[in-house]
């Protein structure tokens, strides 16, 4: 009997050394923002659900990242299991045949949970190719004390004009607070995206009918002119090297009287942790330009899985804990409501204990309003609010925010600056066939 026993526990022990040293690495290239490095910190609860897989990081800065991912996956390279990419990338790399489907998720996930803006963008062909980490529109945070001081006041729905007034009335550069911070780094998702949003409440647009751009209207003038203004009156030094992230850390420190970015920051810039005017900070929605159209953008930031990954079992499972409910409620009980992943799911705004926080009503009904079909006054032949979704975008946005970059840097002017925009987007249109 113990010759028995002893063999026994003896397998048992060789089961358990195989079972270890077979478990399923996959690797995650993500963003550099504070929701994915949450989620890292909280990986215990994952391994305890699933011993048999063991996750490997990529993290890092928003316009790297994107590099990376879109480098590997147009190579087929199969660097990553897991990518975090947005809503511009996902009905694009799925049209190509880049990316697995993501239908045959766990009933536990509940599809029909997600925001249909948010689910929508990430579908293509009716079927989702990427499930949303966090969504999120954009929106004005500000100081609350320094507009008090100020004698100014911003309403929930307000002008381009409230925001100058208030930016140059809340400007104090010697006491180290400037009156607006706003994005400047170049980069079609930094400051690109900002702008194009801008300029969507000012009446222009990118591409005409025909694709032909539009850099040469009157719109398009007027939207540059006043965001440099903006920047060159009222924002702080080096403003041309400053995007979501360097933004929000100013805001933290109480450096920016506004702020207009991403909804998804909300919840740190309420954080007396990470901010000691975290009691003197409110929203408004996105300005607008009276044309009907507000400046708020939609995108999430999705988990996908390449076809070129040889471990897309394991990946789906790491997808499917990362973004279902669960893990929502998990993230509430160790950080609080405020600090759940928003944007997502209807069951969250559902939530009376989410619902009654200061940014939520805001942040849903900025997604809500986003419309990537008429994203802009006139009528285009492209969607995406913030981005223009066809496969030439990443590099022609990129170029252009050089462009807009340059000029906040005084190396141009707002005219050149637009002159160069139209010629390097008319010569990669007409490269790239659309005339």
């Amino acid at each position: 009997m113990k010759i028995f026993v002893r063999a026994l526990l003896g397998a048992s022990a060789l089961s358990l050394v195989s079972f270890a040293a077979s478990a399923t690495d996959i690797t995650v290239a993500t963003v550099n923002n504070g929701d994915m490095i949450r989620m890292q910190g909280l990986m215990d609860d994952f391994y305890a659900k699933h011993p048999d897989i063991k996750v490997n990081w990529v993290t890092l800065e928003e316009n790297a990242l994107r590099q990376q991912v879109t480098t590997d996956i147009a190579t087929g390279g199969g660097q990553f299991d897991v990518l975090t990419i947005g809503t511009y990338e996902v009905p694009i790399w799925a049209k190509q045949g880049w990316l697995v489907s993501l239908d045959n998720l766990p009933a536990s996930y509940d599809i029909n949970d997600l925001l249909p803006p948010i689910r929508a963008g990430l579908s293509y062909d009716g079927k989702l190719y990427a499930s949303p980490f966090y969504g999120e529109s954009s929106f004005v945070n500000y100081r609350t004390d320094l507009a008090e001081k100020a004698g100014v006041t911003i309403p929930e729905k307000p002008t381009w004009d409230d925001i100058k007034t208030a930016a140059a009335a809340m400007n104090d550069p010697d006491n180290g607070v400037y009156g607006i911070c706003l994005r400047g780094k170049p980069g079609w998702g930094e400051n690109t995206a900002f702008i194009t949003t801008m300029a969507n409440s000012y009446g222009a647009r990118w591409f005409d009918m025909e694709w032909h751009p539009q850099f040469n209207t009157p719109e398009w003038k007027a939207t540059l002119d006043d965001y440099l203004e903006l920047l060159t009156k009222y924002g702080p030094p080096g403003a041309s090297a400053n995007g979501y992230n360097e933004n929000l850390t100013l805001s933290l420190q109480g450096k920016c009287g506004i702020r207009i970015d991403a909804t998804v920051s909300a919840s740190s810039l309420l954080d007396p942790k990470q901010s000691e005017f975290a009691d003197k900070v409110a929203f408004a929605l996105a300005p607008d330009k009276g044309l009907g159209k507000r400046a708020n953008w939609l995108w999430a930031w999705s988990l996908a899985i390449p076809k070129s990954s040889q471990k897309q079992d394991a990946a789906k499972t790491f997808i499917d804990w990362a973004t279902n409910k669960d893990y929502l409620a998990l993230v509430a009980s160790k950080e609080g409501w405020a600090n759940v992943p928003p944007g997502t799911r209807k069951s969250l705004y559902e939530n009376p204990e989410y619902a009654k926080l200061p940014f939520a009503r805001l942040t849903l009904e900025s997604i809500n309003s986003a419309d990537p079909d008429h994203p802009t006054v006139q009528p285009v032949p492209y969607t995406g609010v913030q981005f223009v979704a066809i496969p030439e975008f990443q590099g022609i946005g990129t170029s252009v925010g050089q462009e807009f970059s340059a000029a906040l840097a005084g190396q141009e002017t707002a005219d050149e600056a637009l002159a160069n925009a139209q010629k390097l987007t008319d010569e990669e249109m007409k490269a790239a066939g659309y005339y």
